[in-house]
């Protein structure tokens, strides 16, 4: 997918890609990563690797536009899993801080059964299986399924 982030922008929160591997060709601009703790960057040309696993969070670290080609291997259902992510944000299920609906989304992507899972870097596996678990449940008896499918 290309990935563009305007001066000052940044991911929201630090993440786990648990199945994939998120790898960052950089185009344009320069990118700062954290991965395990590592602070790292990237130029135009740059290729950054963030191996399954590893807790990572990326931002711009230019006064340009920050361009790259970002690469999941294996690719699995990632398509799906933005479409969640994405259709919440158009649909503005919003929290007060701009990131999507945590609740929905785990609805979403357990509804979905969704390979391609980035979880919060500060819960840990069988945490997140919990609560997608439970807000799975807590969204069918809420009627969510009749807003999304």
């Amino acid at each position: 997918m290309e990935w563009t982030v305007h001066p000052g922008g940044f991911v929201p929160f630090e993440h786990v890609h648990t199945r994939q591997d998120e790898i960052f060709h950089v185009e344009a601009g320069e990118i700062r990563a954290k991965i395990n703790g590592r602070s790292t960057a990237g130029k135009a040309g740059d290729v950054i690797v963030v191996p399954r696993g590893s807790k990572h969070i990326a931002s711009n670290g230019s006064p340009e536009k920050l361009v790259c080609t970002v690469e999941y291997k294996p690719g699995l259902d990632h398509y799906t899993t933005m479409q969640c992510f994405a259709g919440l944000t158009l649909d503005h299920d919003l929290d007060k801080h701009g990131l999507v609906n945590v609740p929905k989304i785990m609805y979403l992507l357990k509804r979905a059964n969704a390979r391609s899972l980035p979880r919060p870097a500060f819960l840990p596996d069988v945490v997140f299986g919990l609560a997608m678990n439970f807000f799975f449940i807590y969204g069918r008896l809420a009627g969510w399924e009749k807003l999304f499918w």
